[in-house]
């Protein structure tokens, strides 16, 4: 972190000979703190006056003597309104939030005129606020109730903010959410923070100075840094650290505390970004590893500084269980302001049959909406806030509102499927959300596109289009007998869908599944391997036609994977050459973001993919052709191209951080790129590999490896099998 600003003119809180008494019992005794900027945490034992110095900060409770000034004015005769009023914002231990008001309602009564922290600020910096903003308080969870609190009191637009335990009884990746607030607040330089925190790391994380109460008295004011390195003194004076009867702490066990530290945060030089990771498909923060105390401070401030996209964060801190996603309820979503018609025919139909609805609007005009889900509540969840999403463009603005749909729904438990109806703009949003679910949970849109290209709008994900014949505008015996059928076909998805506990206990039954992409071209290779696992491995087949990679990464996402073997990456040549299946630039980022195991190839990589030969652009009419079929032209790639590829995949490769095995087939990528076949080009093969070994740093998890043999033969098959049993995770024998 950042040094704090030098002082300079009033602090904003000191503090001198504070006394204060509860009867006869002196609460606390002489107490002088001075707060210049930034975050000051003080810290100490439970009983030690630190509530009590909250308390009178904020006039809820009367010094007998001494002077508290904020900004230079004295306030400790004040009245508790008097002092709000003056700038002075609370977050008191225990939330205290009121059980019977809503979310929105607390925060319309706390906020105020032309003030830096508006609702719709507080919206964007806490996003799951806007989820549950119809909830009362007493229906929220402990972290977003003190998110509420925090809220309540940004909303003040305070210069002082005093925090009473804000990360008390919080998760751990809530506790980490807080403390990169905490940070970032400071930073932004609009207030100064009084934190009182009995979490050392929490304390020492975000200010760089921390004051220890001892008995109604500031014992000392000492560096954070010096603090989280002093055990000793932790235990003298705050009664943290190991209990009497646990071993001592080996030199052994603090080298192992600061490795998994290193593994913990990863510092990317070449961005500025700190990654927490995900081990064995837990998420950890520090404050889950052992012996916290001995972890440099320096690091850990780092870490909540250089924080990464909150919005990447939120989805681990509310990421939703695959069991917990499915549920019995349908979402009908779509633009209320010009749909609601129809889309509430359909709603109506399925409450008919049972199935329990709740309405979505998905619409930009910014005009009131009685769906159950309002828009501005959908674009809330956008980065940039519900102003991304209502802005006076409408294909920004459509564009905007399909990100906060796709936010908004990854986080909806029980969900029994989503079903939509409308034009190219109400289809590009409704789709946007129903792409992130997982594959199973039953998805439909009804559309005036449908007839068309879907791939857009289906990407790699199970979505049924269902074309509108009529425009969906109105209620007619064709939009009835459309959206009627739509409906009774979204509820026989519903009624055979599995429990989410049925659909949990079946995967934990099944054989691991196996990702494995595929063309033509390399159909031998992926046959064979296909039978040499099938026994123990379920294994998925993908076809690399720009849908099918997006599809296998899709599952992969969802957990429904487990490895992948991804010999056939001819999407590759067609998204830098300009073919017709075309990877997105996101290729391999399933491998990247979950870890898992990883075998690839070169696959196809000498063709890039044209539709009838008369549709290949003139540009390329003197390059090498074969025609697949009369729907399918073959375009040889040049040398120069697959240095490109290569030098592509091996950046891509470098980003993964789970097992990789990439094998390189020396005697051809593909059946027409073999000895005596029209593709055969050893020049521009080897152009493929060896910009692939120059760009790929290896590592006994990273691994390139030649093979002495066409892609589809033999011994290229033993050595896929060789390298996916070297790092596939062991299997679970069923009994």
């Amino acid at each position: 972190m950042a040094e704090r600003a030098a002082s300079s003119g009033k602090a904003v809180l000191k503090i001198e000979d504070l006394q204060v008494y509860y009867g006869q019992s002196h609460a606390l005794q002489g107490v002088s703190l001075t707060l210049e900027t930034g975050v000051l945490s003080v810290v100490g034992r439970n009983g030690m006056g630190k509530t009590t110095l909250c308390n009178t900060i904020t006039g809820l409770k009367r010094a007998q003597s001494g002077s508290i000034r904020v900004n230079g004015r004295e306030i400790s005769s004040l009245e508790p309104h008097e002092i709000h009023r003056l700038g002075v914002g609370y977050v008191p231990q225990g939330r205290r939030v009121w059980p019977s008001l809503s979310v929105d309602e607390h925060l319309r009564m706390s906020s105020k005129r032309d003030a830096n922290w508006t609702v719709e600020r507080v919206y964007q910096t806490f996003p799951r606020l806007a989820e549950r903003k119809s909830n009362g308080g007493s229906q929220l969870s402990g972290g977003e109730q003190q998110m509420l609190a925090i809220s309540r009191a940004l909303l003040s637009d305070p210069k002082l903010l005093v925090m009473d335990e804000p990360t008390e009884g919080l998760a751990p990746v809530i506790v980490e959410q807080v403390e990169r607030m905490l940070v970032s607040l400071a930073e932004e330089g609009e207030m100064a923070i009084l934190v009182i925190e009995q979490n050392i790391g929490v304390a020492t994380a975000v200010s760089d100075r921390v004051a220890i109460m001892v008995n109604g008295r500031i014992n000392r004011v000492m560096e954070a840094s010096a603090l989280a390195a002093d055990r000793d003194l932790q235990q003298r004076l705050l009664g943290v650290g190991r209990h009497s009867d646990e071993p001592g702490v080996t030199p052994a066990a603090i080298a192992e505390a600061q490795e998994q530290l290193a593994e913990v945060y990863r510092i990317d030089r070449l961005g500025t970004r700190t990654e927490p990771v995900v081990q064995n498909g837990i998420y950890r923060p520090v404050t889950e590893l052992p012996n916290r105390w001995n972890v440099p401070v320096a690091a850990m401030r780092q870490a909540a500084v250089e924080k990464h996209n909150p919005q990447d964060e939120l989805k681990k801190v509310f990421a939703i269980p695959l069991a917990e996603r499915i549920g019995r309820t349908v979402l009908v979503a779509g633009t209320f302001d010009t749909k609601a018609k129809e889309l509430r025919f359909v709603a109506d139909r399925l409450k008919s049959l049972g199935i329990p609805v709740r309405t979505v609007d998905l619409s930009t005009s910014g005009r009131p909406s009685s769906a159950d889900v309002p828009a501005m509540q959908v674009a809330g969840m956008h980065a940039r806030g519900s102003s991304a999403v209502f802005s006076n463009e409408r294909g920004s603005s459509v564009a905007a509102m399909a990100e906060a749909f796709a936010r908004w729904i990854e986080r909806e438990p029980r969900l029994g499927g989503v079903i939509s109806a409308g034009g190219s703009g109400g289809t590009t949003m409704a789709t946007a959300g129903m792409r992130v679910l997982p594959v199973g949970i039953p998805k439909l849109m009804v559309s005036t596109v449908a007839a068309g290209d879907v791939g857009k709008y289906v990407g790699g994900a199970d979505i049924m289009m269902f074309h509108s014949v009529a425009d969906v505008q109105g209620l007619n015996s064709i939009t009835e007998a459309v959206l009627g059928n739509a409906a009774h076909a979204m509820a026989g998805m519903v009624a055979q869908l599995p429990s989410g506990e049925a659909w949990e206990a079946k995967r934990k039954l099944a054989r691991p599944a196996v990702g494995i992409t595929m063309f033509g071209v390399t159909t031998p290779a992926v046959q064979a391997v296909t039978k040499r696992l099938e026994a123990d491995y379920d294994c998925l087949v993908f076809h690399a036609t720009g849908i099918g990679g997006r599809a296998m990464e899709n599952l992969a996402d969802s957990r429904m994977l487990s490895a992948f073997i991804d010999l056939t990456t001819t999407e590759i040549a067609d998204m830098v050459v300009g073919g017709v299946f075309p990877a997105s630039d996101d290729r391999f980022g399933a491998a990247i973001r979950t870890g898992l195991p990883y075998v690839g190839s070169t696959g196809a990589l000498d063709m890039v993919n044209f539709g009838p030969r008369d549709s290949v652009p003139e540009k390329f009419k003197s390059r090498k052709f074969v025609v697949h079929n009369p729907n399918v032209t073959l375009m040889r790639t040049t040398r120069d191209e697959n240095r490109q590829f290569g030098e592509w995949i091996g950046a891509r490769l470098n980003s993964m951080n789970g097992p990789v095995r990439f094998l390189l087939p020396e005697g051809g990528v593909s059946m027409l790129d073999a000895p005596g076949q029209p593709f055969h080009d050893q020049e521009a093969d080897n152009a493929l590999f060896e910009a692939i070994e120059k760009t790929v740093r290896q590592t006994s998890l990273r691994v390139v490896q030649r093979v002495r043999s066409n892609i589809n033969d033999a011994p290229f098959i033993d050595a896929v099998i060789t390298a996916f049993h070297a790092i596939a995770p062991k299997l679970q024998r069923r009994a």
